[in-house]
């Protein structure tokens, strides 16, 4: 590879965020999970969702599917079980979780304390819209602390 196929007519400026540029919201005032969004079409010019979930104890998402998006998790921290297509599937802080189009899906936070799940939506399918014409939240000293990774080594 030469230095000509490195180099392009504009430069790529990165964007960087850290937890605290997060928007977060719940989707109804009544939902037991919060969604921190990372990564959307506004910010990245792409058609994708990237946000952090967090599920309160005994918190869930409703069952649903999506037309066209394939969404993934990867587990931070917490206990859950996804619910896809009829099967339970455990998830610990480690495990991904691949949901394909059409899907039937939800994810549960069977543990006693938090669940907190990266997710990636592939594309938008109106996800971010969704997120955030919900209610407006915050981070808390908790979640800051998992999404910055203090005291989890």
């Amino acid at each position: 590879m030469n230095n000509s196929t490195l180099t392009s007519d504009h430069c790529m400026i990165p964007v960087i965020k850290s937890p605290k540029d997060y928007q977060v919201f719940r989707i109804t005032p009544h939902d037991t999970n919060r969604l921190a969004i990372v990564f959307d079409s506004t910010s990245a010019d792409d058609s994708l969702t990237v946000c952090v979930e967090i599920f309160d104890p005994g918190g869930s998402t409703p069952t649903h599917r999506h037309n066209f998006a394939v969404e993934m998790f990867f587990i931070l921290k917490g206990e859950g079980m996804a619910i896809c297509d009829g099967k339970n599937i455990p998830l610990h802080p480690g495990d991904s979780l691949l949901v394909r189009p059409t899907g039937i899906h939800e994810i549960r936070n069977v543990g006693s304390q938090r669940l907190y799940a990266i997710c990636f939506m592939v594309p938008n399918e109106d996800f971010s819209e969704l997120i955030r014409s919900g209610v407006p939240e915050e981070l808390d000293e908790e979640d800051l602390k998992v999404l910055q990774g203090i005291g989890t080594f």
